[in-house]
């Protein structure tokens, strides 16, 4: 039997569909937690769980994309341009966020007439234990972590920047000893579609995550948290979705894509994060969904985890905005001189606390206790409203990992265009690879975590073992 390779998705119902149901779910989360706020925190575990089961796949999909992307490819020096393409966008990234944020405080100025004193800010114990972490935070910390002591601790540990070094390294030396590595490169392959199965499975439960995590939020927090400082929330998720739009928006014309195309693309991802605050559960599904755009797999590994640690986007606008507001809010008048010198501390420290549990307070409290005009027990004053800024925060940071990837296949001339306007606008599109399970028995096919354009399309958002393009597959 003849099997097209273009052949017509099956399109799911809409109620089946995996972004209505974490929408829905986030919907029934909300209304827990505000009208039933004790059984609200009681949904904790069920939040809890799903983020944990996500965490616990991200290592091993780094990994193993990171070193079967560098080892398929005949050019180690490209690996190596692509990389220093991607700290440079990073950079040039964060100043644009943080600048957007910078900017946005000095026009409306929402801390003036706050007066807050601080003497009577006094830290509870959690963040008095995030002021100490921040003070004694050094910029240069992040390099040091990308060190592991061992092979299988950033793995249990969760460190993606060592994580990311131990696969680089692999990956290289795969690479190096030629055809003596090939059936390590193929079970690296087989490997990962295997994971990407597991991953299937836990990702049928991301309603059930979704729902748990927002009645913990609402239930723990109230509603009332969102009106006491509503007009900076206001404020922060308007500057992202400015920075988004127009800044990202601007990437993306120049690419000649369009933004609002690639959000609804990752609409199942951004919701996700909606419901669980964190992009950690959504970096799978976004490597799996821009390889199978067009993206080359190195360029999708290497750059995608990397991003999650050095291209915080969202981070830099709530950093500049958090610390304008703190000064503002405690008549400490700062100078545009002041303000620029601020900026250079925060691209150090924001880098010093990644990947660090309350990095962004962390990171917040190092900036102040740095440059010492605006004083670090100023957090206070944001600590309450800090679970709802967080998932823009995540949401920011997650599209702009997805736009910088894009844009540096396109620096690097891999980037299939028509294929990826074709992709995000939604229109099928031929497999980029396909596996042949009769010539190769133990061959097995990367799981549908792309509900558009259709189940056939998720398995080839990864290579195949076999690597090649078919036209069509004999059964």
């Amino acid at each position: 039997m003849e099997l097209s390779a273009a052949q017509p998705a099956v399109r799911k119902r809409w109620y089946r569909q995996l972004y209505f149901q974490v929408l829905l779910a986030i919907a029934l989360g909300v209304v827990v937690g505000a009208v039933w706020p004790d059984l609200g925190v009681a949904m904790e575990p069920i939040g809890t769980a799903f983020v944990g089961l996500m965490k616990m796949l991200i290592g091993p999909i780094v990994f193993l994309t990171i070193v079967g992307g560098i080892a398929g490819v005949a050019d180690l020096k490209k690996v190596g341009v692509t990389g220093i393409k991607a700290l440079t966008y990073f950079q040039v990234g964060t100043i644009v966020a943080m600048v957007t944020g910078l900017v946005a405080i000095n026009i409306l100025r929402l801390g003036d007439g706050v007066n807050a004193d601080i003497s009577r800010l006094k830290p509870t114990e959690d963040v008095g234990t995030l002021v100490q972490a921040g003070e004694q935070a050094h910029w240069w910390d992040f390099l040091l972590r990308v060190l592991p002591e061992s092979f299988v601790g950033p793995f249990v540990e969760g460190e993606i920047l060592q994580i990311i070094f131990l696969a680089v390294i692999f990956g290289i030396a795969l690479n190096a000893v030629g055809q003596v590595g090939a059936p390590v490169l193929s079970g690296v392959q087989r490997l990962t579609a295997v994971v990407f199965k597991v991953l299937s499975f836990i990702m049928k439960a991301a309603p059930l995550g979704a729902f748990g995590a927002m009645a913990y939020a609402i239930g723990q927090n109230g509603l009332q948290t969102l009106t006491s400082l509503g007009s900076l929330i206001a404020l922060f998720y308007f500057t992202s979705a400015l920075f988004v739009i127009v800044g990202l928006g601007s990437v993306m014309l120049y690419l000649r894509l369009n933004i609002f195309h690639l959000l609804r693309y990752l609409r199942e991802e951004l919701l996700l994060i909606v419901g669980t605050s964190t992009a950690e559960p959504a970096l799978p599904g976004l490597m799996a969904k821009l390889e199978h755009a067009g993206v080359e797999k190195s360029t999708v590994g290497l750059v995608v985890p990397t991003g999650y640690s050095f291209n915080l986007d969202g981070a830099a606008i709530y950093l500049s905005l958090a610390a304008l507001y703190i000064a503002q809010a405690t008549n400490t008048d700062l100078s545009i001189t002041e303000q620029l010198g601020l900026l250079a501390v925060m691209l150090l420290t924001s880098k010093g606390a990644a990947g660090v549990a309350g990095g962004g307070f962390i990171a917040l409290t190092a900036t102040l206790a740095s440059v010492g005009t605006v004083p670090a027990a100023g957090i206070m004053l944001v600590f309450g409203i800090d679970k709802f800024m967080s998932e823009c925060r995540a949401l920011v940071n997650f599209c702009g990992n997805a736009v910088a990837t894009l844009f540096i296949a396109h620096w690097d001339k891999t980037l299939d265009r028509d294929r990826v306007r074709r992709v995000l606008r939604g229109e099928d599109v031929a497999p980029l690879h396909e596996i042949d399970e009769l010539t190769d028995p133990v061959a097995v096919t990367v799981p549908s975590l792309i509900p558009h354009p259709g189940p056939r399309s998720a398995r080839d958002a990864l290579a195949g073992v076999n690597g090649h393009r078919p036209t069509a597959v004999t059964r």
